[in-house]
């Protein structure tokens, strides 16, 4: 078994900040940079080749409310005072939208941060996450949070890590007929939501954390992943030797056995995370065409999984685009197949990419991935990231240049 992270040595904090911008060296400012060099462009999404796939994303009722979270955010909002409102709220095309970030320093938050908030306003936060999200979703995502606060006390960096250093942002204001959304931004947890009607979008989503599991003491017990991490071994595991020999593209991920492009600092062997908008991937692995009915229903529960995290109406609309593309739909893993092993997989179709990575220590000295240090993504490709084509069809049907809400004709 992997060495528990107990166990692992600990690497001191920087001078680096969760909650106020600092210098940041000239490596960092370079990385940075290159995530913001697109910003400019319009979102297409990740495509295979660089051209959108239309028709995808029908903008037609589905008789799923999304009344819930636009009430939780109205009354989120009623609850901050004139300057926190203006913290909070973006138009609804802002360039904060694409602005988010995995890693713990601020480099470009935005919005209110969760943790200047009252304990009963930021509860009023927390409620418009557990109208949006499943409640597998709202509690991984808690826990996360719950997480990054233990990582606050083990590497003795408290200005580096915290429970609440999350930063909420509103773009738009909450309507039942005008789109709007909202954001969630910080260390290892960045949601980006959109609603549009009855209509909900919630990628990019990410998730990660480090460690894993709370160890020992307040947060003994808690461990997250856990049902993401299974899955892809339960598929993996269930392909056929023909299969897994187009499935693994390389059967490491140890730093001496991978190309620097795969890496990277933020992104691990990740193609789809953050300022990778419009990332051009091609398919990889095994396509489920060729797969058996017992793993196609392996592969259904794999995504599944992550679609879960979204409330549970919304996920099954959702999970029905899925399987309308299940045929097209690839496979792809590096890394080990063992109990214990690090390892990397992607799920990608015209209507879903999910990723999932083991990662070297970043708090923790261990400069191998292991299972102490996950990151996961869900992305809607071709425009569906940000409900982008969705609200490309309700400005083709709605006149909104009078500043009102009126159909085309």
């Amino acid at each position: 078994m992997t060495e528990h992270w107990t166990r692992l040595p600990v690497r001191k904090g920087g001078h680096m900040s969760a909650r106020t911008r600092v210098e940041q060296s000239p490596g960092l400012s370079r990385l940075l940079d290159e995530r913001l060099s697109t910003l400019g462009d319009p979102v297409r999404g990740i495509t295979i080749d660089g051209v959108a796939r239309e028709g995808l994303y029908p903008l037609a009722a589905n008789g799923v409310s999304t009344k819930p979270i636009t009430e939780a955010a109205r009354t989120f909002l009623q609850a901050l005072t004139v300057e926190q409102r203006r913290q909070t709220l973006h138009s609804i095309d802002a360039d904060e939208w694409r602005t988010w970030n995995n890693i713990h320093l601020n480099c470009w938050r935005h919005g209110i941060m969760l943790e200047d908030l009252s304990d009963a306003t930021r509860k009023l936060a927390l409620d418009l996450l557990a109208a949006t999200l499943s409640a597998r979703g709202f509690g991984q995502a808690r826990d996360v949070m719950r997480l990054n606060g233990l990582l606050a006390v083990v590497s003795e960096s408290p200005d580096e890590f915290g429970e609440w250093p999350y930063f909420l942002s509103i773009f738009g204001q909450p309507s039942d007929s005008e789109p709007w959304g909202w954001q969630l931004d910080g260390h290892h947890l960045n949601i980006n939501c959109m609603v549009i009607g009855d209509h909900l979008v919630m990628t990019p989503t990410f998730l990660g954390s480090e460690p894993c599991d709370g160890g020992n003491g307040l947060l003994e017990g808690t461990r997250v992943f856990v049902t993401e991490e299974r899955a892809g071994l339960d598929l993996i595991r269930s392909l056929d030797d023909s299969q897994q020999s187009r499935a693994v593209t390389r059967p490491s991920i140890h730093p001496d056995d991978l190309p620097q492009e795969l890496k990277h600092p933020f992104d691990g062997r990740m193609v789809g995370g953050t300022g990778h908008d419009n990332a051009v991937v091609p398919y990889e692995g095994v396509t489920a065409s060729d797969f058996s009915d017992a793993q196609r229903r392996l592969l259904l529960s794999l995504i599944g999984t992550y679609v879960g995290w979204t409330r549970e109406h919304h996920a099954d609309i959702k999970m029905r685009e899925v399987n309308a593309h299940l045929d097209e739909t690839w496979f792809s893993w590096m890394g080990a197949t063992s109990d214990d092993g690090p390892f990397y997989y992607r799920v990608h179709s015209p209507v879903v990419l999910i990723e999932f990575d083991h990662h070297p220590g970043v708090v923790f000295d261990n400069p191998v991935p292991s299972r102490n240090h996950i990151h996961t993504i869900v992305r809607t490709p071709n425009g569906g990231d940000y409900g982008v084509d969705l609200l490309r069809q309700h400005h083709e049907r709605y006149d909104h240049s009078h500043g009102t809400h009126k159909p085309r004709r």
